[in-house]
């Protein structure tokens, strides 16, 4: 069975969307069956509680960790789906927890979460707190951390839509995390290299090339950097946009095979001599995607346009926005309009522009990716 397969069969109906919070995790963590540990591990800026899940008995502890940025919610979908993956009697999950013990944070940023912010309550960068530890969900991360002593972590983010790997959208992509300024590639980050390799290799049958590398400048204010420094393996995941799933129901999906496949090479490494190049081969993420991008039919001027994530009761929407900080003159686009828009376009331009051509792009002011899908098949 494929892998891809084994991520529809378990991916959890009750979250999805873009708009995940602590709620909707804890209903589905309270499911588990009882040799799934599930503790409050800490509590929020806000108190709300941070849960953590551990299971397995086998000698490799894992340590994985989800949705510091509390608008980057697909790992978070995809490492819910992984657990009740994990539940089951599948073959393969019985493997896993037989080799090894899995400490997961399904959520470390609950406040950010239920406000959809990038930051926590103290509009705090959790991934910038690394070395001064100063907030309370930055505290829990790293004492769970020392009490824990994983032999691998997993770091797990999102991207934007803007990111783009040659023609196509960057719908997943990976980072060996640097551990000093020289980037210098030692035994720690050769590890996850290959852990990369071996990703990269079953997710090219999924989405050819549509894997990217993210950039390694290092930073050890940041959890990966930090930790690699540390002397502990970790792979950044960063989920990224997949044609037409603005809700990242697809992506959550590859989430899970990304997951699986790093298990299944964990538990049967082998060498492989050539893991730089193969890894270096994989093509580094750059921004070069609009949302949408109109091309005027006359002199081919090109003018972006950006989508805006709008938390409004509990839904998130996405406003037109045009950026011209994102926008240059070869931005491709996810779609792209056969229409004159002025750069200096406002909303009403261009709703007016969409209707005129007969692009549903507005809804109630506020951009309606469904509805403009609707109208490009």
């Amino acid at each position: 069975m494929r892998t891809f397969d084994i991520a529809d069969d378990f991916l959890q109906q009750e979250i999805s969307g873009r708009y995940v919070t602590n709620e909707n995790v804890f209903a589905l963590l309270k499911k588990l069956p009882e040799h799934f540990e599930v503790n409050i591990a800490g509590k929020s800026v806000l108190d709300k509680p941070i849960y953590s899940v551990r299971v397995g008995n086998g000698k490799q502890r894992l340590y994985l960790w989800s949705q510091m940025h509390g608008n980057e919610t697909t790992t978070t979908k995809g490492l819910i789906d992984f657990l009740f993956f994990l539940a089951s009697e599948n073959r393969d999950a019985t493997s896993f927890l037989g080799h090894f013990s899995f400490l997961i944070i399904p959520q470390l940023n609950p406040d950010g979460a239920e406000l959809y912010t990038r930051s926590n309550a103290n509009e705090i960068d959790l991934n910038r707190d690394s070395v001064t530890q100063s907030q309370p969900e930055t505290k829990v991360l790293h004492r769970l951390f020392d009490e824990f002593q994983p032999h691998f972590a997993f770091n797990l983010h999102d991207q934007r839509t803007i990111f783009g790997v040659g023609n196509k959208s960057a719908t997943m992509s990976f980072l060996a995390p640097s551990y000093n300024e020289n980037r210098d590639v030692n035994e720690v980050r050769a590890q996850v290299m290959k852990l990369i390799v071996a990703i990269n290799e079953k997710l090219q049958y999924y989405i050819p090339d549509q894997v990217g590398r993210f950039d390694d400048a290092f930073n050890v204010n940041c959890i990966g950097d930090y930790f690699m420094q540390k002397g502990i393996p970790t792979v950044l995941f960063e989920a990224g946009h997949y044609s037409g799933d603005y809700e990242r129901e697809i992506t959550r999906k590859l989430v899970f095979v990304s997951l699986f496949e790093s298990l299944a090479y964990l538990l049967n490494k082998s060498d492989d001599n050539d893991f730089l190049c193969k890894y270096l081969q994989i093509p580094e993420n750059i921004k070069i995607f609009n949302d949408v991008v109109f091309v005027n039919p006359i002199n081919g001027e090109r003018t972006g346009v950006q989508y805006k994530e709008v938390l409004r009761d509990h839904e998130i929407f996405f406003e037109a926005n045009v950026d011209h900080e994102l926008i240059l003159p070869t931005q491709k686009g996810h779609l792209e309009v056969l229409a004159a828009l002025e750069k200096d376009a406002t909303v009403d331009d261009i709703y007016h522009v969409s209707r005129i051509n007969k692009f549903d792009l507005l809804k109630n002011g506020l951009i309606s990716v469904n509805d403009l899908l609707k109208e490009q098949k």
